[in-house]
């Protein structure tokens, strides 16, 4: 408690000792209107009312009948003051008039003296003006609560009779704040600020006066950040934003129309120093503190999204209020990250790519922007040092940072314009891609491919301008399907781009023509060719490669590279994945064109029928293999080490294991492998078995299988390289964007299935056509996608993304069904009965293979 407000209660105490509070039946043993009083001389007076005020004795109220007057009485009564003075410090003396004016901030003691008081009178008018007035002044708010004050909420409970309210809640305040030491610098005592909330947010007039305080607040704190940089001056200024995020009402409708809109703005203006500071505290929080503030963000934004209409010109992106709630969020985004399970350590060590000092075209045509390579890093990120893909189990799930209101009206091909070439002038989404669903970044990611090809176009053009020779802007690849892995890294055409002018030149003196080089000469000679778009040729078929063709390309590819006779990959009967083999006598190119082939299907928007552990696609982003990891990957590895950690009797007698290990080859036969030097020396204890467990993880998962995850990773990364992917997808959605979802919900194809050719939604044979397929087992399902799209699978968003065209195909006929699997268009013709209509489909989907014209 301050000295002012220390010294007006002492006030209180000494002129209830003296002069009593005027009601004749007072039965207030401290009190001189008690008929039991003895009197007290003012210096007996004065010590008395310090021992009352130490053990938070009864003070009764003014009594009606007892005149109010500013005057001290006469005599004694201003000796007795003098005493005071010289008891208790040199103060302002505080007026007799209890409107509690003299209070400059906050503390728990004092709120709970105020309100005691407010609740003896029957009257919370002074606990509101209080309120008011501290929270709407920056200086006041910035000062109250601090950790420094002295305790006494032992007592606190007798300066209410209402002892009982926010009891309960007290004890739960101090939950997930015992790691707040890490967080000394910061001032604030959270468990106060909780435990004054709980006492007056019950009372509706604070309730108002918090919210007008907040709306005269907060305009004043975004000027002073954004122009006067009090936050370097002060740091206690992020105080102000504690206090006020611990308000468990914010989500409440009164805040969010304009008190809430106008905090976020301000807390936008943070330093990013300030902001890390925010988010450590809040990692230090409990699970239901730091939901209450994801989910006040969020609350802003729905409620901001679904309040305004937005189109092409009024873009969601110019909303000041959804923009700060969004990088607020961002806030809570990480401390959920911080605050849950986290894996800084086991990275995986990044290729330097070696720039040059020359310029590229990109640059003399002025698009370095739209091409720098890498993924860019978030301030915040940097300045906290971890990222979501050091996140193993966060807080709260990733999934409810998406808001789908958002979703539904961002203008996604703007938004890519603002991330890629105005980021320092217009706000994206992209750069808080936890908000954003992953159909939307996979739009974004889209547009980024797509303007890449169309770049490499142009620069194609330019190349073959200057150099004679004609242009030819895709990557053709011509395969014949009994030979499709040779030839996809022998036989590719546009052998001009893919060789270097001293081997061209070369050939032509000699006479010969150029060579027709691999996938792997490509990549070493001119890896951007990869960028161009795919166009893939079967021999002896007419089928021309608008997406459908190339699907069938790598579904083919993936059916040979995956088969077990090849060995590069073992399979797993249980979990029905595959893992890389490390026996394997396949050589690295092989596994270079594996993740050429995931690469470039993600570039191409193609879905792969591919089954890897998701610990593939962690290693992919930039993480090891963890003992965690084995339970999707090695699950029967991975039950008898959580075993052996798990043990509770002799680990050494009873398990009888040493770091040396075991496993099989290419043809079965076992391999013994030393975790450790001397390793089959060495037995395994109840204190070393953690390293043991690490030490066999790290070899399954990551040493093992370095010359082939590492190839693997080389081809994957030359198509994606320069992409956001890195930046904007998790492990998990990059999985989702390269095999398409696993679930199949044909109701949400059939609603948004589009006709033509004189069909509708209400023909006979649509309705026939429906029920067929409703009727159809999973295999026969997956048959029908395969024969109409391509693949088996559902893209980014499920079939109700698909946009799958049923077109009229002439009369009944005898002729089997047809498809565009580049257009996803099923070319259906009027069966006469609904018998046929299924023994033809079923025909046409079990016996397709090939492409034709027709």
């Amino acid at each position: 408690m301050n000295r002012a407000a220390a010294k007006h209660l002492i006030e209180r105490y000494f002129r209830q000792l003296t002069e009593g509070c005027g009601n004749g039946d007072c039965t207030n043993e401290f009190c001189a209107s008690c008929r039991d009083f003895q009197p007290l001389d003012n210096n007996s007076a004065a010590a008395k009312a310090l021992n009352l005020f130490k053990i938070n004795a009864k003070l009764c109220n003014p009594h009606p009948s007892k005149k109010e007057c500013d005057k001290p009485p006469s005599g004694s009564s201003t000796k007795g003051n003098a005493h005071l003075d010289d008891t208790m410090s040199d103060v302002d003396r505080i007026p007799h008039k209890e409107d509690f004016s003299d209070v400059h901030y906050l503390t728990e003691n004092t709120v709970c003296m105020i309100l005691s008081s407010c609740e003896e009178e029957g009257d919370y008018s002074a606990l509101v003006r209080t309120v008011g007035r501290i929270f709407s002044n920056v200086d006041a708010l910035m000062q109250s609560f601090r950790k420094d004050e002295p305790k006494t909420t032992e007592n606190l409970d007798s300066l209410k009779p209402n002892s009982e309210l926010g009891a309960s809640s007290s004890n739960s305040s101090n939950e997930g704040l015992d790691e707040m030491s890490d967080l000394s610098d910061v001032t604030v005592d959270i468990s106060a600020v909780r435990r004054v909330y709980d006492k007056i947010l019950s009372i509706n007039q604070v309730e108002a006066a918090l919210v007008n305080a907040l709306i005269y607040l907060t305009p004043n704190m975004e000027l002073d950040l954004e122009y006067l940089d009090v936050y370097e001056t002060n740091t206690d200024y992020l105080n102000i934003f504690i206090i006020v995020m611990e308000n468990s009402n914010l989500h409440s409708p009164e805040y969010l129309e304009v008190a809430l809109p106008q905090f976020c703005k301000a807390m936008s203006k943070l330093p990013v120093t300030a902001v890390a500071r925010l988010s450590k505290l809040w990692s230090t929080y409990d699970l239901p503190h730091v939901r209450r503030m994801m989910e006040t963000f969020q609350q802003v934004i729905t409620f901001t999204v679904v309040s305004n209409e937005y189109d092409g010109v009024n873009l969601v992106n110019d909303d000041e209020t959804v923009v700060a709630a969004t990088q607020c969020l961002k806030v809570v985004f990480y401390a959920s990250i911080q605050g849950g399970n986290v894996d800084m350590e086991n990275n995986e060590e990044d290729e330097d790519d070696l720039e040059s000092d020359e310029l590229t075209l990109h640059e003399l045509l002025g698009e370095e922007q739209l091409y720098k390579k890498g993924p860019r890093v978030d301030p915040l990120e940097k300045e906290l040092g971890v990222r979501s893909i050091d996140s193993i189990k966060p807080l709260i799930p990733f999934e409810d940072f998406i808001n789908e209101s958002l979703n539904e009206v961002l203008e996604m091909d703007k938004d890519f314009t603002f991330f890629k070439v105005n980021a320092e002038t217009k706000f994206s989404f992209q750069s808080c891609p936890f908000i954003l669903s992953v159909v939307t970044k996979n739009q974004g990611l889209y547009y980024d491919n797509r303007i890449r090809m169309y770049s490499e176009r142009r620069l194609t053009a330019l190349y073959s301008m200057a150099q004679g020779q004609e242009p030819n802007p895709y990557l053709k690849i011509k395969v014949r399907r009994d030979h499709i892995i040779d030839d996809a890294l022998v036989r590719v055409s546009s052998p001009h781009r893919f060789v270097s002018d001293h081997v061209i030149e070369s050939c032509c003196v000699i006479g010969f023509q150029p060579p027709v080089l691999q996938l792997e000469m490509i990549s070493m000679e001119n890896p951007s060719d990869l960028k161009k778009q795919l166009f893939v040729e079967f021999e002896g078929e007419q089928g021309v490669d608008e997406g459908g063709v190339s699907k069938e390309f790598f579904q083919l590819v993936l059916e040979e590279i995956f088969n077990p006779d090849i060995g590069m990959f073992t399979y797993d009967d249980e979990t029905k994945l595959f893992w890389f083999n490390s026996s394997s006598l396949e050589n690295e190119a092989q596994y270079t064109l594996v993740g050429l082939v995931l690469g470039l299907a993600i570039y191409n928007n193609c879905i792969l029928d591919v089954h890897f552990p998701m610990v593939v696609y962690r290693k992919l982003l930039g993480k090891k293999g963890t003992y965690l990891d084995l339970s999707d990957s090695h699950p029967v590895l991975y039950q008898s080490l959580k075993e052996l950690l798990e043990y509770s009797g002799n680990v050494e007698e009873d398990m009888m294991l040493t770091f040396q290990i075991s496993h099989k080859d290419l043809f079965g036969s076992p391999i013994l492998h030393e975790l450790k030097e001397q390793g089959d020396q060495i037995p395994v204890t109840k204190e070393n078995r953690q390293e043991f467990v690490y030490l066999y993880t790290e070899y399954i998962l990551n040493k093992s299988v370095e010359r082939q995850f590492k190839a693997f990773k080389k081809g994957f990364l030359m198509v994606t390289n320069e992409s956001p992917l890195k930046y904007l997808f998790r492990p998990e959605e990059v999985e989702l964007l390269i095999c398409g979802s696993r679930k199949l919900d044909f109701d949400a194809l059939e609603k948004t299935t589009e006709y033509d050719g004189g069909y509708s939604r209400d023909s006979q044979i649509i309705r026939d056509f429906w029920e067929t397929i409703h009727s159809f087992g999973e295999d026969q399902k997956r048959l029908f996608l395969q024969f109409t799209t391509g693949t088996d699978r559902a893209p980014v968003g499920g079939l109700g993304k698909l946009k799958m065209i049923i077109a009229k195909n002439g009369s009944d006929t005898d002729r089997l069904p047809t498809s565009h699997t580049c257009f996803n268009a099923l070319l259906l013709p009027e069966y006469s009965s609904k018998d046929k209509l299924r023994e033809r489909l079923l025909k046409a989907i079990t016996y397709a293979k090939g492409f034709g014209m027709l």
